[in-house]
């Protein structure tokens, strides 16, 4: 059994985790850390777990006590890197589900997220965890950055399009929308339920903080030769719980090419990707708390438009961890992940 500890267990990406976890048939959760509700119990906070989960929430500070195999960090911004020199000299394995690892240039992360990075050793030797990309470099990792929930969706409905060489690298518009819960679970006046409702907006048309990501993962598909790729990134908040949709659209180069054809061959033996049949348009709903992508694409003239949809919280993020998780224990991906989307939901 794979003994695991989840730091920052009541956000929705901890809550994600630990109703993934809880089934999971190798893995024991060992502790479930939580500053401000320490000592409580975690089935108090999430009394969907009552009868699966028997443990109260611990400190951070407690968390090599529980002497665990691997932790999962479901924290903002800050926490992981604070806590990375203790828990690499103790051995234990680490996916962090926030953006600590994420960008590999240090200046560049700093940057955008407005602080000085405080374990920079550890950002070459993190492994980004995109397993449709680097499924062998997550197989050997100590340390996994996971991917944000807007870049996965972007990533993959682009990759096949830049291996292959059939678009202009610096065409590329994603236009995302993104449920509520992609905010995170703290009160916030524009994600009140009487705000967000029955609403739908743009934000961030300056620039988000996850373009850097998406830019660093499509260069990282592309030979040195091409022309680096570009991404305008404009996000939207649509009133919903979760789920991703995005509109990847870009210029092709080869308008013979059967791209149909070309993203069926590149996701053939992807567990979690699905390509849609020619002419298909994807709904979050179909996907909503799946691990899976589903994928769309439509050729329109000398353009070509990708349609992408997941669920935010799953292979946006938590299912996409242990997906990882999976991969770096030698178990089937798909292990603790195969199930139906919920509906109605």
């Amino acid at each position: 059994m794979i003994r695991t500890a989840i730091i920052g267990g009541t956000g929705y990406t901890g809550a994600e985790l630990l109703r993934l976890l809880v089934s999971h048939p190798e893995v024991e959760i060992v502790t479930v850390s939580s500053r401000s509700e320490a000592g409580t119990a975690v089935v108090d906070a999430f009394p969907n777990l009552k009868g699966y989960l028997d443990l109260d929430f611990s400190d951070p500070s407690d968390l090599l006590d529980a002497k665990p195999d691997l932790v999962f960090f479901a924290t903002p911004h800050g926490v992981a890197q604070a806590m990375m020199n203790d828990i690499a000299s103790a051995g234990v394995k680490v996916i962090d589900l926030s953006a600590d690892f994420r960008i590999k240039d240090q200046a560049l992360w700093e940057q955008w997220y407005n602080q000085a990075h405080q374990s920079p050793e550890f950002i070459e030797q993190a492994v980004y965890g995109l397993p449709e990309v680097n499924r062998a470099a997550i197989a050997d990792a100590s340390l996994v950055a996971c991917p944000g929930c807007y870049p996965t969706s972007i990533q993959l409905a682009m990759i096949p399009l830049l291996e292959k060489g059939l678009i202009d690298p610096a065409s590329i518009v994603a236009y995302s929308g993104s449920g509520v819960s992609g905010a995170g679970r703290n009160a916030k006046v524009p994600y009140l339920l009487t705000e967000a409702s029955e609403n739908f907006q743009a934000y961030s048309t300056a620039g988000h903080r996850h373009e850097p990501e998406i830019v660093q993962g499509l260069r990282a598909v592309q030979s040195e030769t091409d022309k680096p790729a570009e991404v305008l990134f404009l996000p939207h908040l649509v009133p919903m719980i979760r789920g991703i949709h995005s509109t990847v659209v870009a210029d092709l180069v080869d308008v013979s090419a059967d791209l149909q054809a070309v993203f069926e061959e590149r996701y053939a033996h992807e567990p979690f990707v699905e390509v849609l049949a020619a002419g298909s348009h994807p709904q979050t709903r179909y996907v909503r708390g799946t691990n899976s992508c589903q994928l769309a694409v439509h050729p329109r003239g000398n353009r070509v438009v990708v349609l992408s949809a997941e669920d935010n919280l799953t292979k946006g993020a938590s299912g996409q961890a242990i997906q990882c998780m999976n991969i770096i224990y030698g178990l089937e991906e798909t292990t603790g992940l195969n199930t139906p989307a919920m509906l109605p939901g």
